[in-house]
């Protein structure tokens, strides 16, 4: 095959002959003519010939779709082969063209933009590997395994990320439901029906499911990083957490059960935040980082907090965190740290008073009177406090004012709970009657 005149001469040979098979309908001899034709081209080492035969085989008319097939998947064998970076592009390109649109070649279609998408990251062009890989959609493709279509999805969803394109990143996540990962793979592998499409085996270079739910929650601490969603945030990592690898390793859940404790006291109070801190602190691991259980506990405890001691007491392990698994907290972390601190207290003043000085909670808060208003303010409005400030005589109510149906349902219950015991009593005093005036008969 040394003369280029030999490889032609062959090549026009192997096409006759695969017309002869095509013609008369013969798929094995068809798909060994073409993979002949790729297999000459190769060892020829003439890739512009590879390229035009492939094109050209997959025009001719009537060619087998079993043909296309072999053909395409021979020829993605020889990608990691090619002499240098534009031959391997040229050829993937070719690839792609020829797979377009046909959908008995639609998963060595996404595999081939996958590996083009992974030169151009390569090369720096993150914004053109992005637009390229979101031109598959994974989800609609029946004869792919599940953990392959996760991987190609959470690949698309980290190019969104790198790009900083937040809001296509979140499209592709919901795209992935959460559930699926807590699926047994063992109880899944069921025996296709007729008609069925037989799923293909995941190439040996995609992750496990388990491996792959720690990579989707990862990406999502980063998009939620991003808005300082902190309770979303936590959520997450409680969810990597769960993994059995890393609960059996100290080394791996240390790092995350700190961060689970780093972002339930950064999130805002509300009924879920409560419900994860009361869990979190029942968890036995709290007790190997007991600085932390001590955190938590202030929180749950109906006591104003020093902010001044507090932050002393956790400064170095704050700083610390920047070292551990998982990267430092986000840029704000330290002033929402101190926002939370001040809506505690805030929460704990109304649980004990119901009417106080704007001067003695200031003081109670360590603010300025104007600085704790306006924490006061934003409390209410967030709903997450009813107050009222009279602002001329200087003094916070914390009483919920009622409406008047309210109160007239609250009279209407009161009066039909004293009527019930007036009816009691006075069934009481008669059977005690009764019981007397048999006594005294007999």
């Amino acid at each position: 095959m040394d003369g280029g005149g030999n490889l032609e001469a062959s090549i026009e040979q192997l096409l006759n002959v695969e017309k002869q098979m095509r013609l008369a309908g013969d798929v094995a001899g068809t798909k060994k003519a073409v993979t002949d034709i790729l297999q000459l081209c190769f060892e020829a080492k003439a890739w512009k010939t590879l390229n035009d035969q492939i094109v050209l085989l997959s025009k001719r008319r009537g060619q087998l779709k079993q043909a296309v097939t072999a053909m395409v998947q021979q020829a993605m064998q020889f990608i990691d082969q090619t002499p240098d970076l534009d031959t391997q592009i040229e050829l993937i390109k070719t690839l792609n063209s020829v797979s377009a649109g046909k959908i008995y070649v639609e998963i060595e279609r996404a595999r081939l933009i996958k590996k083009l998408a992974k030169i151009k990251e390569g090369q720096g062009l993150i914004a053109e590997a992005a637009d390229l890989m979101q031109e598959v959609a994974v989800e609609t493709f029946g004869a792919m395994a599940k953990t392959e279509k996760i991987a190609f999805i959470l690949e698309q969803v980290r190019l969104c990320l790198d790009r900083q394109d937040y809001v296509r990143a979140q499209i592709l996540s919901r795209k992935i439901s959460p559930r699926v990962f807590d699926v047994d793979p063992s109880k899944e592998k069921k025996k296709p029906k007729e008609g069925e499409n037989i799923v293909e085996e995941a190439p040996a270079d995609i992750p496990s499911l388990l491996e792959l739910k720690r990579i989707y929650y990862e990406l999502m601490i980063r998009y939620y990083s991003h808005n300082s969603e902190y309770l979303e945030i936590c959520r997450c990592y409680k969810s990597i957490y769960e993994i059995p690898s890393v609960k059996e390793n100290a080394v791996l859940w240390v790092p995350v059960l700190r961060k689970i404790c780093w972002y339930l006291v950064l999130s805002p109070h509300d009924p879920m935040q409560s419900s994860l801190l009361n869990a979190t602190l029942e968890d036995k691991n709290l007790a190997e980082i007991p600085q932390f259980r001590l955190l938590l506990k202030q929180l749950v405890t109906m006591e104003v907090i020093q902010w001044t001691a507090l932050w002393n007491t956790f400064k170095d392990e704050f700083d610390n965190e920047k070292n551990m698994l998982g990267g430092s907290l986000v840029d704000k972390a330290a002033e929402d740290l101190r926002q939370r601190i001040i809506e505690h207290n805030i929460i704990v003043v109304s649980k004990y008073y119901s009417r106080i000085s704007l001067k003695r909670l200031a003081e109670l808060l360590c603010l300025s009177i104007q600085e704790a208003e306006k924490h006061l303010s934003d409390m209410v409005v967030s709903k997450s406090l009813v107050a009222k400030i009279d602002r001329p005589m200087g003094i916070v109510s914390f009483q919920i004012a009622k409406d008047s149906n309210d109160i007239l349902n609250s009279w209407a219950m009161n009066l039909e709970k004293l009527l019930d015991l007036v009816e009691k009593s006075c069934h009481q005093i008669h059977k005690e009657t009764m019981v007397h005036k048999a006594a005294l008969r007999s």
